[in-house]
């Protein structure tokens, strides 16, 4: 079988892959083309929701959201999981910006993130972050069942669907990316470990420079 060939990555100075997806946490569509001219996007693309660095991640953003309205940027996010899912996870977690649903990681794609091979290494990588995660969020766990333990804190039950987005995006490197009104992709940001939390200084730099 030959594999596909790894996404082209993007550069600065790049034009941003247009979408148009699903909303999560309602009918309708997000679109990049609603914010073409008229104001810069942060767009930050995550795995799917059973990923509690996501999750996580998610509600860092928030914050984050809303120092940037005040800057005249909006704030965009993709998770890569069915709406039907996520709309049951956001109607009791409202998000503070548009988020669409891509479970089929074609957004992911278009913008050069990679899955990196789950080796050894990387799995217990994932597992390293996710026993740092516990230990700061003061969650009691064993060895090899610090993912499980934060799942059960979070009261997040999997289903089947997310055990196959799991299996399959595990390893998926995420990131943001600074869209500037024009199209234009002007910074990114890309996970480097799992759980890494965006710097709003390095954020506030790169809107600064637009």
């Amino acid at each position: 079988m030959v594999s596909a060939p790894a996404p082209k990555r993007l550069r600065p100075g790049d034009r941003a892959p247009g979408f148009e997806l699903p909303a999560a946490d309602r009918e309708g569509i997000v679109s990049l083309a609603d914010y073409r001219g008229t104001r810069p996007v942060l767009l930050a693309l995550f795995r799917g929701l059973y990923c509690p660095f996501c999750r996580r991640q998610l509600v860092q953003l928030a914050v984050s959201a809303e120092k940037l309205a005040a800057l005249g940027v909006a704030t965009v996010a993709i998770v890569a999981t069915a709406p039907e899912r996520t709309r049951i996870y956001f109607r009791f977690r409202p998000p503070r910006f548009p988020v669409g649903a891509d479970p089929d990681l074609t957004t992911h794609r278009a913008y050069g993130l990679q899955s990196l091979a789950k080796t050894p290494a990387v799995m217990q990588m994932v597992e390293a972050a996710a026993a740092a995660m516990a230990r700061e969020l003061g969650i009691p766990t064993r060895p090899g069942q610090a993912g499980e333990a934060i799942q059960g804190f979070d009261g997040f039950e999997l289903v089947e669907s997310d055990r196959h987005d799991a299996a399959r995006d595990q390893a998926l490197i995420i990131g943001q990316f600074l869209i500037d009104r024009d199209g234009i992709v002007r910074w990114i940001n890309i996970e480097h470990e799992p759980g890494g939390l965006l710097s709003d200084k390095r954020l506030a730099s790169a809107v600064n420079s637009l």
